[in-house]
């Protein structure tokens, strides 16, 4: 959930001694008051408030990548030119996943150009 900064707000259980109830936020919006109570069922309900902030804040741009204008061909090139054999012997599985995603960062950086975008409201998976 880290990944697309969400955060679970639900830690007991709501139904046996699974928590299969989720609430969960953004990690800027704040939460308050929850609690797991009565029963619906084999599940228990639960109760929250959410405290949100005035949507007349400035927004700010943030900067993607945009793959349309990228030089695909320059990246596999570039991500082409190492000797991997060479870079990850006598390393372990982290470290070769280091090795990898820093030359992958790199060429991005190299080859796929940046652009600004008004943020939306919508989660990064809509």
């Amino acid at each position: 959930m880290n990944t697309n900064s969400l955060q679970q707000h639900v830690n007991e259980p709501t139904r046996g001694n699974n928590i299969l109830g989720l609430v969960m936020t953004t990690t800027d919006l704040s939460i308050n008051g929850l609690e797991v109570t009565d029963k619906i069922g084999d599940h228990q309900m639960i109760d929250f408030s959410l405290e949100v902030q005035d949507s007349n804040t400035r927004t700010q741009h943030k900067q993607v990548l945009d793959y349309k204008r990228a030089n695909f061909e320059l990246m596999k090139e570039e991500l082409g030119s190492y000797n991997y054999k060479v870079l990850m012997n006598n390393k372990n599985a982290e470290e070769c996943y280091r090795i990898l995603k820093d030359k992958i960062e790199t060429a991005t950086d190299h080859h796929i150009p940046r652009k600004r975008i008004r943020p939306t409201n919508n989660p990064p998976w809509f």
